[in-house]
């Protein structure tokens, strides 16, 4: 299997406000773009464009392929039960939206120690390996973005999980939160094959400041920044797919062009890569991924990504770009960074470990100055 694998979270949108307004027209181009150049790995989960991506991938993918050209992989949303009963509803439902008869990866989603705590409770893993029994499921494993040790405790309960979904690249790789250095190493020494997500950290790899561009371009001028982070994330051993969420034909080509033509890291490119991360962490207030995982419980419903995007610009290029027109147009329907009631649901649930109550503090004094 080519190593690039398609990414769903963050799909073609025909209103950029409405995350389940999929552009299904262009995704099944991007679909058979991909498919054409030979790569077969499509990867979804039940909380994606608010539970619209597993019935786009079936449109796209399942109606459009023979089920052996292609390998699927879903997730199970660990963080939304509460009953035993929940793992055999969900994963039929997943399977209908899908419109196949089995899964050739299915993953517990973000499994972490709240998490795990609460699917030993409930026979998740025994649930896994009873659909891996009857066929249903072909390979078994974890998406995880928590603690080095918490990883060694699951993998050391569990070791015969087949696969481990890390969140991998190279802003990441030392941050002191997100451990992906660590996590890399603890799933090495187990043994298992690591699928790559985040490699791009949410897209925001794909577009560096200018002074990291240019590093960049002076060794390899055609090259684009997306392309050197996948390599950086595909170099590693062990890893077998690198996830890339991607939603237009530009993106998928130049994904394509570095996959078929994949070469490690080198040492000097190691080294600009050092020079760009510390010209990145100079310019990017908030290191938020987009993954909208935070939107889902907020009950202020407020559009955190979105401001933290529209606070990162702000902070990175001042006032240029209308930023509070932009925070009127994001918050317009919805809460205000100043409706926060610090309930931290949302910090349970972000991937990234922000502490997203106190931002929201910051970013309520500049652009709600009125309350």
């Amino acid at each position: 299997m080519k190593k690039l694998g398609f990414g769903t979270l963050r799909l073609p949108l025909t209103r950029p406000d409405d995350v389940k307004s999929i552009d299904q027209d262009l995704f099944n181009r991007l679909v058979d773009e991909f498919m054409k150049a030979g790569y077969t790995y499509f990867e979804t989960g039940w909380p994606y464009h608010s539970q619209c991506a597993e019935d786009a991938c079936r449109k796209a993918i399942v109606e459009r392929y023979p089920r052996e050209k292609f390998c699927l992989a879903d997730k199970m949303p660990t963080y939304n039960l509460k009953k035993s009963e929940d793992y055999e509803n969900i994963f039929t439902e997943q399977l209908k939206r899908c419109g196949v008869d089995y899964f050739d990866y299915y993953l517990f989603h973000n499994l972490g120690n709240r998490t795990y705590k609460q699917c030993e409770e409930l026979g998740g893993f025994e649930f896994l390996r009873q659909k891996k029994d009857e066929g249903v499921v072909k390979h078994i494993g974890f998406s995880f973005h928590d603690t080095p040790e918490i990883l060694v405790k699951i993998l050391t309960e569990h070791p015969d999980v087949d696969v481990v979904q890390l969140q991998i690249n190279y802003i990441d790789w030392e941050n002191i939160s997100i451990q992906s250095r660590r996590c890399y190493e603890v799933a090495r020494k187990h043994n298992k094959p690591i699928i790559v997500m985040e490699p791009v950290k949410g897209g925001a790899l794909a577009s560096v400041p200018e002074e990291a561009e240019k590093l960049m371009h002076k060794i390899h001028p055609e090259d684009s920044p997306a392309s050197w982070a996948l390599r950086f994330a595909a170099g590693f051993e062990g890893v077998f797919i690198v996830l890339s969420g991607m939603n237009t034909i530009e993106q998928v080509k130049d994904n394509i062009k570095t996959f078929d033509n994949l070469t490690p890291i080198s040492p000097e490119e190691n080294t600009v890569l050092e020079e760009v991360k510390e010209i990145i962490s100079k310019s990017t207030a908030v290191p938020c991924t987009a993954c909208r995982y935070c939107v889902e419980g907020c009950p202020q419903d407020i559009p955190i990504p979105v401001l933290f995007s529209i606070y990162n610009d702000t902070m990175k290029y001042g006032d240029i770009n209308y930023p509070t027109v932009h925070y009127q147009h994001a918050v317009f329907g919805h809460g205000k960074a100043s409706d926060c009631i610090e309930c931290c649901k949302c910090e349970k649930s972000c991937p990234q470990h922000l502490p997203i109550s106190e931002i929201m503090k910051e970013i309520a004094t500049r652009f709600d100055k009125e309350k």
